[in-house]
């Protein structure tokens, strides 16, 4: 095998796969990189064995061919040399790679393509759905997925259709973020899966806001496709929380505050926070807010902000992480809380409200 790519285009694509590959482990296949030049392209591949990457970038082929190279020290290859072209070149084993506007030399040690993992295909239709849209329900979710190993069946977003629409939910017991977008009536329903975070997380950093991304579920595996990009991954299994049953009814108290200004607020009094409980308190009175720490021998804080409100005065306590997460995701000016009493759930949800909300269970006072 030998081709010719620029270093800037390389570089990109093996960066995602190396975030794919779990183990260094110089023995394991598992940290190798599939490399095969034909056609004047290289076909990438990775795998930790539950996410599998697969993408083309355009080379200039001089000799066609297959192999594996140790991921870790190749993306390092790529990162220390200058921008332009470089030249690889498979030998006895071994992968030359060479600059063409330095002398530098590399030869790193390559392994047999015929034992990396064969990919599995989709035995299921894809739909497509606008890229925007999937970023935003993977942004307004994500943050939200339990890292608590003993309930993995919440250690993804739950994803599911009914009807015409795509729904997205993560919770960790205490909070709630859910999402919906519109899709084709006359696309197939599927029960809901649960989807790791890792190839989610790998959508939201490698994609734009145009064009649309092709999905299709199976049983056990989600597959995904966006511009050259082909990835898969393995369900979590399990069964989600109802999460129907944790969505308010109706709240009749309601409060709306500038989104800019309840983050600046959060962030200072949350340098006085006691860092076990993350609890801050919401105290809300007409036409004001007030967002305060609690007293402990490091000190307080206290800052108040206006808020639009028009209810008596209550104080809700709250983990501070749970408000300020949702205020990041959202995306606009101003922001809505509704309530009931200060121990029951709150909803957070965008000014005008949108396809997304997010639930959060009030602390002990």
């Amino acid at each position: 095998m030998k081709f010719i790519c620029e270093r800037s285009v390389l570089l990109k694509e093996i960066s995602i796969a190396q975030e794919i590959i779990a183990s260094k482990n110089v023995i394991s296949i598992l940290s190798n990189i599939y490399l095969e030049a034909e056609n004047d392209s290289l076909l990438i591949k990775a795998t930790d064995m539950k996410v599998n990457f697969e993408t083309k970038v355009p080379v200039t082929v001089i000799e066609p061919g297959p192999t594996t190279v140790f991921g870790d020290k190749f993306l390092n290859i790529l990162n220390s040399v200058p921008d332009g072209e470089l030249e690889f070149e498979q030998k006895d084993n071994k992968i030359h790679i060479r600059p063409m506007v330095k002398k530098i030399r590399f030869q790193l040690r390559s392994t047999d393509s015929d034992k990396f993992p064969e990919f599995s295909v989709s035995n299921q239709d894809y739909f497509d759905i606008p890229v925007k849209d999937f970023r935003e329900m993977i942004s307004q979710t994500v943050f939200a997925i339990s890292d608590d190993e003993t309930r993995y069946f919440m250690n993804g977003v739950f994803l599911e259709k009914l009807d015409d629409r795509i729904i997205m939910v993560a919770t960790d017991g205490r909070r709630l973020a859910y999402i919906s977008k519109p899709v084709e009536k006359s696309i197939r329903d599927f029960t809901g899966i649960i989807v790791p975070p890792k190839i989610l997380n790998i959508i939201i950093r490698r994609t734009g806001d145009e064009g649309l991304i092709s999905i299709s579920v199976t049983d056990r595996t989600i597959y995904i496709r966006f511009g050259s990009y082909s990835l898969s991954s393995v369900l979590l299994e399990g069964q989600f929380p109802n999460y129907r049953k944790v969505i308010p009814e109706s709240q009749s108290n309601v409060l709306t505050v500038k989104r800019s200004e309840m983050l600046d607020a959060l962030r200072r009094v949350s340098l006085l926070v006691e860092q076990k409980s993350h609890r801050v308190y919401l105290g809300v009175g007409p036409g004001f807010m007030s967002v305060y720490s609690e007293e402990n021998e490091i000190g307080t804080a206290r800052e108040e902000i206006p808020c639009t409100y028009e209810g008596g005065e209550v104080s809700i306590a709250l983990n501070y992480r749970y408000i300020e997460e949702p205020f990041k995701a959202i995306d606009g000016e101003e922001v809505s809380i509704h309530f009931t009493e200060p121990n029951k759930a709150i909803t957070i949800v965008p000014v005008p409200e949108k396809d997304f909300f997010h639930i959060v269970m009030p602390m002990q006072p």
